[in-house]
């Protein structure tokens, strides 16, 4: 996975952020629309596109547990949405998006253009996207749970400065700012 990312963004990488998503059977919420970029470019200072998500799939993802849902070609388009952030978001976003999602005519011509493809797989496939591809997921109201685990590898060129608009920086276990390095693999063990 370290070589695809380093070989997409054209160098050496580190870890932005990482995550698990957790959809439990029955009753796994969805999340709306929206864009990582606008984002980490707001709260967390992130200069440039130079960003990607990798979702490795814990569980099956299949159309009816609420698998991650892209669409093709928006990465293309840099979608600004209205409305200030307020200091300290991540503590309701990464629960529920809400604000900096798109206004539904910018989605619908997103839509239009690339389609929506949900990104199914059996357990352990991994998928890549680019930090400014417009993304949500439905609910789980299956018996199957789904769960991902996101690493954000990040540019080493591209390291976060402080954010736009005056907003304090998310902390360290949302967005690394400390201690960066290029990551590099581990040997391979014969």
């Amino acid at each position: 996975m370290l070589n695809v990312a380093r070989e997409i963004l054209g160098g050496e990488v580190y870890i932005h952020q990482s995550r698990i998503n957790d959809k439990p059977g029955f009753n796994g919420k969805e999340f709306y629309w929206h864009s990582d970029f606008e984002t980490w470019h707001s709260e967390d200072g992130m200069p440039a596109m130079r960003a990607l998500s990798c979702s490795i799939l814990l569980t099956d993802n299949s159309e009816a547990n609420g698998p991650l849902l892209l669409i093709p070609g928006s990465h293309r388009h840099y979608v600004s949405c209205i409305g200030e952030t307020p200091d300290e978001n991540y503590k309701r976003s990464l629960k529920k998006q809400e604000i900096g999602v798109p206004d539904e005519g910018l989605l619908r011509y997103l839509a239009d253009m690339g389609g929506i493809v949900s990104c199914t797989g059996k357990a352990g496939s991994v998928v890549f996207f680019d930090c400014n591809a417009m993304h949500g997921s439905n609910s789980n109201i299956t018996p199957y749970p789904r769960s991902n685990v996101f690493f954000v590898y990040n540019s080493i060129a591209n390291k976060l400065a402080q954010p736009t608009g005056g907003l304090t920086a998310r902390p360290e276990f949302v967005a690394t700012r400390e201690d960066i390095a290029p990551l590099s693999p581990l040997p391979l063990a014969i």
